[in-house]
């Protein structure tokens, strides 16, 4: 029978992801007492943790500019992202975050669910083709695209990044659907090796090509993809664009959030 309690999937999120599994296109990880200082190309840092134990608001106060400084002592590291969530025990933290230059970012949800209730055939608009991408040309489309429709500026950055991950065959896989060689929607599948998850990040549709199923049906794809490979479990940090299509294809909120950033002046 599907995983459906909430309880159940926190703490499978809790225990299985909140580990190296999180993060498995690290170039460095150090650890910091309960901090996870991640590394990743493009000059972007990372820092997360399966809790921070019983400090209290004066221990995490000594934590925060600790973490930041070993960034900052790497001229190459431009951006940093302490990735928060809302179920987590951390007194002071927002304020801490905040007095070190960390601005806080939209809360998004925490969507898991069982693989099986996304696996479901999607009627598709009339000239809409669903497809996985690794060719240079069609990676460079579909970075363009999300990074259009995120509101970011379009740079070769994403694309090279996600490129780079290809030649390493990390498991990743990028979908995209199409229309007349147009991608207006597109994701990535990141099966967590160890776990019972797969993860589907990115997902983005044109503005004039929404509520016509497409998403939906690329969730669906990967989906398929997911339990191929083993996966029995998808997790999704989730917008409120994607939140209620997943809710209604049977993934269940579990927790919420925030990624704070801080970037280098």
């Amino acid at each position: 029978m599907p995983v459906t309690d909430p309880a159940d999937l926190l703490a499978a999120y809790d225990e299985q992801l909140r580990t190296e599994a999180e993060t498995p296109s690290a170039i460095s990880v150090s650890a910091s007492g309960p901090l996870r200082l991640v590394t990743f190309s493009g000059g972007r840092g990372f820092i997360t943790y399966r809790d921070l134990g019983d400090l209290d608001e004066a221990g995490i106060r000594r934590l925060v500019p600790s973490a930041l400084a070993h960034f900052r002592a790497d001229p190459q590291i431009s951006r940093v992202e302490w990735k928060t969530r809302g179920h987590d025990r951390a007194p002071g933290l927002h304020d801490a975050l905040c007095d070190n230059g960390f601005a806080p970012g939209e809360p998004e949800s925490i969507m898991i669910g069982d693989a099986g209730l996304l696996d479901v055939e999607v009627p598709l608009p009339e000239g809409v083709t669903v497809r996985t991408v690794s060719d240079e040309n069609d990676v460079r489309a579909m970075s363009a695209m999300q990074d259009e429709v995120f509101g970011d500026p379009v740079t070769p950055a994403h694309a090279d990044q996600l490129l780079a991950r290809l030649a390493r065959g990390d498991g990743m896989s990028l979908w995209v659907a199409e229309v007349d060689g147009q991608v207006v929607s597109a994701g990535r599948l990141e099966p967590v090796p160890g776990t019972d998850f797969a993860g589907i990040w990115g997902g983005a549709t044109r503005p004039e090509w929404r509520s016509r199923g497409i998403y939906r049906a690329l969730t669906a794809a990967r989906a398929r993809a997911a339990l191929a490979a083993g996966k029995t479990l998808i997790h999704s940090d989730s917008t409120e664009f994607s939140r209620p299509i997943l809710e209604r294809a049977g993934l269940v909120k579990v927790s919420t959030t925030t990624p704070y950033e801080w970037r280098r002046s």
